[in-house]
């Protein structure tokens, strides 16, 4: 097992830079996950560490050796793919085999490796199969099987799951989880999907064109995003955000004039903000609340999600560009096109300044909170 450091990494193609200032500490034996929106360069990134994309410059080490210039074959890596990448005409057996043939190990070598792989999948019982007779699932493990059988130093998993059916997704999320548990060897993981990032990760690599946003595990980056971009993308549903400006500094917060009238007050350290500046509040799902006697605006209900024990609800207000959206018992009902109020506990609202950087949160003592994520988040610092 090794970890991976790269230092300062930037890569170009002619002079077009597409990923630019990466650094980035993996520990060994940790299940990390870059995720981000389509040509964020996440892809690229992991494709640098497999030896797949030539490095522009900067540094790339897994354990302690520089890897720029060593061939992928050489780097003890072992990568699984969207696309499944098994010989139609081949065994299940002949599959996971084939990459230890090449290596010219032996057949007493092999079989063990196979045996020993396809059990801890629980594809020991198809062996004797070929990929036609398989379902998404079964496919997708015996290309993990081929992977665990080189025993390699880091795995790397390029959206792994895109071609499974979502039931199917949910399972073999589990499955990643368990695998990784077993075998306690680092992996890196792309998806685009913000769900299997929070699920899978101990550790979560946010990319927004060619940059690091945010570093942080789960929970830091969802409750103490650096900046906007991380707090709209990390969750579902996303962020509620409303503009407004600085109406008031004190030592519990800062009150914000919302853009259509009304006021909130954010429990963050006002920093370098001034009366009048213009900011954004940000408020999970989960945290708007329905509030008919002392809202801080109103909203027009459009519509409600039902899903099972609690309910989505969407409503259009002036204050936002798009719907706000709030997290209801299933027990709440309400007429549609009806008036509703909504507001928001200080202590759980975010505030970014206009630059889109979040501000310090405070706790209860009212000090200054400030999540390991965002000493990591180069982004932030920007």
């Amino acid at each position: 097992m090794a970890g991976v450091k790269i230092r300062n990494l930037v890569k170009s193609y002619d002079d077009n830079e597409v990923m630019r200032d990466i650094n980035l500490d993996i520990v060994d034996g940790e299940f990390v996950v870059f995720v981000g929106p389509s040509g964020c360069g996440k892809s690229t990134l992991l494709r640098m560490i497999a030896g797949l994309e030539d490095i522009t410059s900067g540094d790339l080490f897994i354990g302690d050796t520089r890897m720029n210039d060593v061939p992928p074959a050489k780097r003890g890596i072992a990568m699984v793919f969207q696309s499944y990448a098994l010989y139609p005409h081949m065994t299940l057996y002949d599959n996971m085999a084939f990459g230890l043939k090449i290596a010219g190990k032996s057949k007493a070598e092999i079989d063990a490796a196979v045996q020993k792989a396809a059990k801890t999948l629980h594809i020991d019982h198809l062996l004797d199969r070929k990929p036609k007779a398989l379902s998404g699932g079964q496919r997708q493990r015996v290309a993990i099987g081929r992977a665990i059988t080189r025993e390699p130093s880091v795995f790397l998993f390029d959206e792994p799951l895109s071609n499974l059916d979502s039931a199917l997704r949910v399972k073999m999320r589990l499955e990643f989880s368990r695998l990784h548990d077993q075998l306690k060897t680092t992996m890196i993981y792309v998806t685009h999907d913000q769900i299997e990032a929070m699920t899978l990760a101990d550790k979560i690599v946010v990319l927004s064109a060619g940059r690091i946003e945010q570093i942080g595990s789960p929970q830091q980056l969802y409750h103490h995003p650096a900046n906007r971009f991380v707090a709209g993308f990390i969750g579902s549903p996303k962020m509620n955000f409303i503009d407004g400006k600085v109406a008031g500094i004190a030592a519990d917060g800062v009150l914000v004039e919302l853009a259509h009238g009304g006021r909130q007050q954010v429990a963050v350290e006002a920093g370098s903000l001034k009366i009048g500046d213009a900011v954004s509040i940000g408020i999970r799902a989960e945290h708007l609340l329905l509030d008919q006697h002392a809202p801080i605006l109103k909203a027009k209900f459009t519509v409600l999600e039902a899903l099972g024990d609690f309910s989505y609800l969407y409503a259009d207000s002036n204050a936002s560009d798009e719907p706000l959206v709030l997290r209801v018992p299933d027990t709440v009902q309400v007429a549609h096109g009806s008036d509703i109020g909504v507001s928001a506990d200080p202590q759980r609202c975010h505030l970014f300044d206009g630059d889109g950087r979040a501000l310090r949160r405070l706790d209860t003592a009212g000090t200054a909170h400030t999540a390991s994520a965002r000493e990591t988040a180069r982004a932030a610092a920007a």
